[in-house]
């Protein structure tokens, strides 16, 4: 939980950066409750989507889905127990079909660096949507992601950390609307540099 969402014991009224953080949360009520539009966050496993997502949603005063974890619960299995029992083709097909099924306003989307494999399911979600890709350098990643198979992070037999990035970042790109560099920064000040993007663009 975020000690800078919530302001811990120190007087807020005299902190001019969280009057200022404050003001900025509640600009972007306004302008989402008046588009209804989802933000569905894209990117690399261990970028920090969950953890970004969460803290956005009590920001601008949305709800939250993070896409793996519907799909876990609705199989009743890890993401690796799934992948492992009926295979990368069929978990793909699997994925594609809880992204179709989400159909919801005013929402955090986390989804899982898979999702962008299928155009169907980006299509669907940017249908009512603004897609920000939270950016990684292939180095910082490296130090973040670790254990592939045990995350379920889908790749091809022998697939290095590296290959993988080559592979997805193409498609990340493809399919963003906003690009947040995320390198070397606290989810707090990933959240700022959303917030502002969001509010540059007016959406």
């Amino acid at each position: 939980m975020s000690e800078s969402l919530h302001i811990r014991s120190y007087e807020f009224d005299k902190s001019v950066a969280v009057r200022r953080y404050l003001c900025l949360c509640n600009d972007f009520s306004e302008i989402f409750v008046k588009n209804k539009k989802n933000i569905v966050l894209i990117g690399m496993p261990a970028v920090g989507k969950s953890t970004i997502g969460i803290l956005l949603a009590k920001a601008v005063g949305y709800n939250f889905i993070d896409t793996d974890i519907l799909i876990q619960s609705g199989e009743k299995k890890t993401l690796a127990e799934i992948i492992k029992d009926i295979g990368i083709k069929q978990f793909l097909i699997l994925e594609q079909d809880y992204l179709l099924s989400v159909n919801c306003r005013e929402h955090v989307i986390a989804t899982g660096g898979s999702a962008v494999y299928s155009v169907k399911s980006m299509e669907h979600l940017a249908d009512n949507g603004v897609v920000i890709y939270l950016e990684i350098g292939l180095d910082d990643l490296k130090k973040r992601l670790s254990a592939l198979d045990s995350r379920g992070v889908i790749r091809t037999p022998g697939q290095d950390i590296t290959g993988l990035y080559r592979e997805r970042t193409p498609l990340y790109d493809k399919f963003a609307d906003i690009r947040i560099e995320c390198n070397c920064m606290t989810p707090d000040e990933v959240l700022s540099k959303i917030l502002n993007a969001l509010k540059d663009k007016g959406i």
